[in-house]
């Protein structure tokens, strides 16, 4: 089927050629939009200079001839390509399987990760900072595999990078529930038998107990073969929706796959909470509940699933062909929007073999460092990443410290906020930029407005619900102000009780104050609230009855927080989290529109470097370590330093204020600076025209309406 097309070469010679598009190909056989006679096929689909007048019309200056190689384009694994599977050879089949991809990394780094975080911390006698190690493990991986893979897989066989890949991230997510095969059960001295006043207080110190936080080298290990297993899903994996699918609507099929990724942590707090409350040695009864303290959950079931359905998964990525059938028609109508360097540098890659060998390496380096528009991109998403990673795992500890809530309340109502705002967000983002045809400094200012808006959103940090009055550590036993805020758990009312500062079960006294354990609160008796199925503790001689004079009760678990900000303060973490999010599709869309098209997934590859080196890493292990600066109340697990048991909500909510800020400001500054500094190719590289310094083909334009792709959107 012959087209008239109008094709300007660099000189500005206007020629006008009919270009025969041929009818798909059987599966199986070479599909190219565009075939050619001879010559040796370019990585731009261009023929080599050496064969080229070879073909038909050589002599006719200004014509660019695409022409594909006689490769396989079947979906399978070797020679068996069944006809089944052909259905799920489309980008929409791609797109599928990747969202599935994406969706249980997102589920098992983002979500089951940090909504188990606290129990872990609990099981394996961790603090905060080295949790914020093994979170940061993931980063690291991704931070030494980032330029390999992103340079030698853009230029391979990127389907079989990606389906490795995630079969790499199924082994780590097996090996992150190792530790809880490994080590001996977990062992809980309940309140019910040490806990009340005047019982039996020997607690042996078991020897293997300071062992357990050596386990962290394990969970470090497992998060490092999910960064190197995700690697490629990021870079290789946006890449190949971006070359398969047309210009307009890759931006909508990378929400789509960021949406999946985004859901995928949603659903890790959701079902991650759900397993926290069942018990981790599945099996065994236990008195405490899971709103104890000491209460750990299941926490191991998720990474099992998890990392079995990643194995299964990456069997069908593994038979996708190199290219879909049919994607060369839209690379060749791509329009430029690189970005122009003064001293014409950029032009460089345009050669076909550019970027081919380790040779290239360092000059596809520089040319990235020497375009602006990508490295302050770069550097925004590294401020945005910093919040991000940080609060995607402490997030459920600052909700379980505000609300006063229990590990599994804290995961799902954080997995709530995520569901709607980042999903939602991400997709929305996409959306924009397909529906107003953003070009790409419509695109950056869009992000510039996002940032700008979740940073207004973040003063909500100046509220803070207050800490329930907890007796010896928030106040006084009658009530006064803690003198110097110095522990002091025994008071005349428990003094001849024998209370160990290691059994930490709190409980809420009829008082509406927190106690460290029924024996802190003087109670000698116990029974079961056949109501809610809570303990109940009997003639507490610290704890005074409200209406009758005598000793008073107490119950196990927090005490309810009757905060008065709880809703504006999760409404306006819902904003900042939209709005952050909002910024994330349009923020890569920029970045793959602003260098060469030869350089895409090179270009992804470093800016995930930079956002992970300067954010991913450091956010977590910042985070944690501000949290601990928070702390009031300190695990002692037999003179050895434990989790922290009580934070001070006011200090957390003043760090999480200030760091806002500061990586808000700095990520709006670093868009502004994008935004000026962009300089967008000349106006004559419009569609129709060729803009073959940067794409090395021409971009066509057809003067009817466009040939009925199989894959259109």
């Amino acid at each position: 089927m012959a087209k008239p097309h109008h094709l300007t070469g660099e000189n500005g010679f206007h020629f006008s050629q009919p270009l025969v598009f041929p009818s798909p190909s059987p599966v199986g056989e070479d599909s190219s939009a565009f075939d050619s006679a001879g010559g040796t096929p370019l990585s731009n689909g261009t023929p080599s200079s050496a064969e080229s007048c070879g073909l038909p019309l050589c002599e006719a200056k200004g014509i660019k001839y695409i022409s594909a190689e006689q490769e396989e384009l079947a979906c399978g694994w070797g020679g068996f390509t069944p006809g089944c599977l052909q259905l799920f050879n489309t980008s929409k089949g791609v797109l599928f399987f990747l969202c599935v991809a994406s969706f249980l990394q997102g589920m098992t780094v983002n979500g089951f990760i940090n909504t188990v975080i606290t129990s872990i911390e609990r099981r394996f006698d961790l603090r905060s900072y080295q949790s914020g190690l093994i979170a940061s493990s993931y980063d690291i991986a991704a931070c030494l595999c980032l330029t390999f893979v992103s340079y030698f897989g853009g230029n391979g066989h990127k389907p079989r990078w990606l389906g490795w890949g995630v079969l790499v991230m199924g082994l780590g997510s097996l090996l992150f529930a190792l530790p809880h095969f490994t080590t001996g059960r977990y062992e809980v001295r309940s309140s019910a038998e040490v806990g009340v006043c005047a019982a039996n207080h020997s607690l042996p110190c078991a020897a293997a107990a300071s062992s357990l936080s050596s386990y962290r080298f394990v969970f470090m290990l497992g998060q490092f073969l999910h960064g190197m297993g995700a690697t490629p899903l990021y870079t290789l994996g946006v890449t190949y929706l971006d070359e398969n699918v047309k210009t307009n609507y890759s931006p909508v099929y990378i929400a789509v796959f960021y949406t999946a990724a985004i859901l995928g942590p949603a659903a890790g707090y959701l079902v991650g909470g759900m397993f926290l409350n069942i018990y981790t040695e599945i099996g065994r009864e236990t008195d405490i509940s899971p709103e104890n303290t000491l209460w750990v959950g299941a926490w191991w079931i998720g990474f099992l699933g998890a990392g079995a359905a990643s194995l299964l998964i990456s069997i069908p990525i593994l038979g996708y062909p190199q290219r879909l059938p049919g994607s060369q028609r839209y690379i060749v109508m791509r329009v430029s929007e690189a970005h122009q360097l003064k001293d014409g540098s950029h032009k460089k890659a345009s050669d076909p073999d550019f970027g081919k060998t380790v040779k290239d390496l360092p000059r596809s380096v520089l040319l990235l460092l020497k375009n602006p528009t990508f490295i302050f991109l770069c550097l925004a998403g590294a401020t945005e990443a910093t919040l991000i990673a940080g609060m995607s795992t402490f997030g459920p500890k600052f909700l379980e410290s505000q609300f006063s809530l229990s590990a599994s309340e804290a995961a799902t109502l954080f997995g709530y906020l995520v569901v709607p705002a980042g999903g939602g967000g991400t997709f929305l983002g996409g959306f924009l930029v397909n529906k107003f045809k953003l070009r790409c400094s419509g695109i950056i200012k869009l992000c510039l407005l996002c940032t700008v808006s979740s940073l207004l959103a973040i003063f909500i940090f100046f509220i803070h619900c207050p800490n329930m009055p907890m007796a010896g550590v928030t106040q006084m036993y009658n009530g006064s102000t803690l003198p110097g805020s110095q522990l002091n758990l025994t008071a005349v009312c428990n003094a001849d009780c024998g209370c160990l500062q290691e059994t930490y079960s709190p409980v809420c006294g009829s008082n509406d104050v927190m106690y460290y354990s029924p024996c802190h609160a003087g109670c000698r008796k116990v029974s079961e609230n056949l109501r809610n199925g809570k303990k109940v503790y009997h003639e507490c001689s610290c704890i005074e009855k409200t209406l009758l004079h005598g000793p008073g009760e107490a119950e196990a678990g927090k005490c309810t927080s009757p905060c008065a900000k709880k809703t504006l303060l999760l409404f306006f973490m819902f904003v900042v989290i939209l709005f952050t999010f909002l910024s994330s599709i349009p923020a890569l869309t920029a970045t793959l529109r602003c260098v060469s098209d030869r350089q895409k997934s090179f270009a992804l590859g470093i800016q995930w470097i930079v956002v992970r080196t300067l954010g991913g890493i450091p956010g977590p292990i910042a985070f944690g370590s501000m949290i601990d600066k928070s702390c009031l109340l300190w695990q002692d697990q037999c003179g050895e330093q434990g989790s922290c048991y009580v934070y001070q909500n006011s200090a957390m909510s003043r760090y999480t204020l200030i760091t806002g800020l500061v990586y808000k400001v700095l990520g709006t500054t670093f868009f502004t600076i994008a935004c000026v500094l962009y300089k967008p190719p000349p106006t004559e590289s419009a569609p129709g025209s060729s803009d073959t310094s940067e794409n090395g083909n021409g971009d066509l334009q057809e003067t009817k309406p466009s040939l009925p792709a199989e894959e259109d959107i």
